[in-house]
């Protein structure tokens, strides 16, 4: 141990390193359950400061490895706000610290940059109980944001920053008895954006909650439901977020040169890791007069999140609170156990093994047949079995097993055949490869220290059977964070920001991120025929950083099912020698499963910020029709989105979706009512998306339009649009 973990011996094996890989395989959209909404006993009790959700990707309006590049963070805060809830709508509390943490050069101690958010409320007309009236605004918000580089002194770097008021409905917005705003609320979004002197944007202000989960069946006892009968948890509820874009050039550690055409896409010295918290005074003092409550003390931290899901549904509810008080510098040991054991494997194997499993452990009860909604994803139980790996038992090998306190690879640790490898006794061996602790291998490294370009965490391309062999180079975001040679990781978000972004109007973008890379590198003959570093599509997906658009839920939940484990070469129990594809029965279910929520309820923006226009009080609910929806063939399920682009000069697209098919017309009219266009009228639309295009003629002024849709006379939902 001495040896292993030395922080020299890290940092020469993360300055070594350029590429490498832990993925998994997939073809189908799913998601599971929210990121980190409510996720804590006492954080529940405190929304204003509660962590939602953290995102970090490149910027993919600036997608060249350039200059220009730049990585856009979002930290979301406030679980599921109702767009109605008024009249004291949600807002970024005072007395709260909001961070955003950069972790960039593992040769130094803490943090290397934090931007530190801090909110001013003001009342400004007590004399009504509206929140927006005759010009004022009541919980008007601005902020300050001070940044400190380098463990150093904070300093001040925007004052008087603007958040968007509540996005209540035309008339508080829009209406002269409002805020008179001639803007479109997407407008007001854009006009709160600051640009620094370095090129940082930032964005502070309510948005749609850019997460889609079917929230109610998967916390009842893990029901998960067919599509159809599943429901979005988070559609139509808002968040806030605190976004910034930061170019690399800012964002590398001190020394780092420019990013360039000739930069090696998985260069270690572009590694980040991300995290979000939320702090406030240690005391709090409730007036008995009903006044505002008085604080004093140190702060303290209250909430935090880095990796999606970690204090959700790894840590048990016992740890919960615990894990939000402290930092990646200091993680608990029990959190590394959470991983290389997580609970969630105890309903991904059953309890009366069904050939061709091998016998359970001794003593271990797993509980697969109870939760029948993860029956697909079944853990490698008897992986490799009976094949000629030499070294590693020959012909007669039993396999290894990685469910819950199963040997895993441990039985190896120390042999030979390791030499070379990230498995090694001298490197991290002794780390990733525990007794009884199988998941040590695969699911603690993804969330605690990332994966670095050494054997066996690459691709199975190229191993020729062989997992332990170098493959194909494929993720390179290995960043230590820990402060002792036993505990040299911690849960952050980790992006390798030489990745150039996957276009988003690209026929091979995909929500599942890295694990539609896999396909095409292990499938795909442009990438499967050689070894060479390539930039394959959604290299840039979540766990190599996290979109807006990607699934972590269905990622993270197919990891722990083993597709990790199979995309590097320990494939599923009922792969043989003779098997002529990986793709076996097993891992084609792997591959099918299906939650039934696919996406966002809304599109997201084409620019910084990207989180889309918050639904506003009077559109979020749905209507009479919806809720009506038997006698005309729709479900309450039916959304429209905004157009996109809104504002816009000479076309614009308007998006809705529908559950079964319906007809429909949709009508184009001004803010006097007056009908300007009609884009469809009786139209038979399809189950799913659809689409309308408006090209309005130039007798069509700029100004604001409603786009209504209609089934019959009825209307079913609006949208505003803008014309420049």
């Amino acid at each position: 141990m001495k040896n292993l973990l030395t922080r020299p011996l890290f940092q020469a094996a993360l300055l070594a390193t350029a590429a490498g890989g832990v993925v998994a395989l997939s073809s189908q959209h799913n998601t599971l359950e929210a990121s980190s909404h409510r996720e804590a006993p006492l954080i529940a009790d405190d929304p204003l400061a509660d962590n939602t959700d953290l995102y970090a990707f490149r910027s993919p309006d600036s997608p060249n490895n350039d200059g220009n590049a730049s990585v856009t963070i979002i930290a979301n805060y406030i679980p599921l706000e109702l767009p109605q809830g008024g009249p004291n709508y949600n807002t970024f509390g005072e007395n709260v610290r909001y961070e955003i943490h950069v972790k960039n050069n593992p040769a130094t101690a803490g943090d290397d940059i934090t931007y530190r958010f801090t909110f001013t409320r003001t009342n400004q007309d007590p004399t009504t109980f509206f929140n927006i009236r005759l010009g004022q605004q009541n919980l008007k918000t601005t902020y300050t944001c001070e940044k400190s580089v380098g463990g150093g002194a904070f300093t001040t770097i925007v004052t008087n920053g603007v958040v968007p008021p509540p996005n209540i409905g035309p008339r508080s917005i829009n209406g002269a008895a409002g805020l008179n705003q001639a803007a479109s609320y997407s407008a007001l979004m854009t006009n709160a954006i600051q640009t620094l002197s370095d090129g940082t944007k930032i964005f502070c202000g309510a948005t749609d909650d850019p997460f889609f989960a079917d929230l109610g069946g998967i916390f009842d006892l893990g029901g998960i439901r067919a599509p159809g009968a599943a429901r979005d948890g988070l559609a139509r509820k808002n968040t806030h977020a605190i976004a910034l874009q930061i170019p690399v050039t800012v964002l590398a550690k001190a020394g780092t040169p420019a990013l360039g055409a000739t930069t090696n896409i998985l260069d270690s010295n572009y590694i980040i890791g991300v995290w979000a918290s939320a702090s406030r005074p240690s005391t709090r003092v409730l007036s008995a007069t009903g006044a505002a409550p008085t604080t004093s003390g140190n702060y303290v931290q209250v909430s935090r999140i880095g990796m999606p899901l970690l204090n959700e549904v790894i840590n048990p509810i016992g740890a919960k609170d615990a894990w939000n008080s402290g930092t990646p510098y200091a993680e608990v040991a029990a959190t590394d156990d959470y991983l290389s054991n997580p609970e969630l494997g105890l309903y991904m194997a059953d309890n009366t093994p069904v050939p061709p499993a091998a016998p359970k452990p001794a003593g271990q009860t797993y509980y697969g047949e109870a939760v029948q909604g993860l029956g697909p994803l079944r853990v490698q139980s008897k992986s490799l079995a009976g094949q000629a790996l030499g070294g590693l038992g020959g012909a007669s090998f039993a396999g290894f097993d990685f469910r819950n306190g199963a040997a895993g690879l441990s039985g190896l640790a120390g042999n030979a055949a390791l030499n070379g490898t990230a498995l090694a006794a001298n490197t991290y061996g002794p780390y990733l490869l525990r007794a009884g602790k199988p998941r040590s291998v695969d699911i603690l490294p993804i969330f605690h220290t990332g994966v670095p370009n050494l054997a066996p965490y690459q691709l199975a391309t190229g191993k020729n059977g062989n997992p332990l062999a170098a493959g194909k180079p494929f993720i390179n975001n290995f960043l230590l964070v820990g402060g002792s040679a036993s505990n040299p990781g911690g849960d952050m978000l980790r992006l390798n920001m030489a990745v150039p972004p996957t276009p988003r109007n690209s026929a091979n973008f995909s929500s599942e991120g890295l694990l539609a890379a896999a396909v095409l590198g292990l499938t795909n003959a442009t990438y499967n025929t050689t070894t060479t570093v390539q930039n394959i599509p959604n290299m840039d997906g979540f766990p190599n950083g996290r979109r807006l658009e990607d699934d972590v839920t269905r990622i993270e939940l197919q990891a722990v099912g083993g597709a990790v484990l199979a995309a590097i070469g320990l494939w599923y129990d009922d792969y043989t020698t003779t098997s002529t594809s990986p793709v076996t029965t097993q891992l084609g279910n792997v591959l099918n499963f299906n939650a039934g929520i696919t996406a966002n309820d809304t599109t997201f923006k084409a620019s910084f910020p990207y989180s889309q226009t918050p639904w506003s009080g009077t559109t979020a609910q749905r209507t009479a029709l919806a809720q009506r929806s038997a006698g005309l063939g729709l479900s309450p399920n039916l959304t429209v989105a905004n157009a996109y682009p809104n504002p816009f000069a000479d076309r614009t697209t308007l998006r809705f979706e529908l559950p079964t098919k319906g007809t429909m017309s949709v009508v184009i009219s001004d803010v006097t009512g007056r009908k300007v266009a009609t884009i469809a009228k009786d139209k038979a639309f399809g189950a799913g998306a659809n689409e309308l295009a408006w090209t309005p003629g130039r007798d069509v002024a700029p100004g604001q339009y409603i786009a209504t849709l209609y089934n019959g006379s009825t209307v079913v939902q609006s949208v505003r649009i803008e014309r420049h």
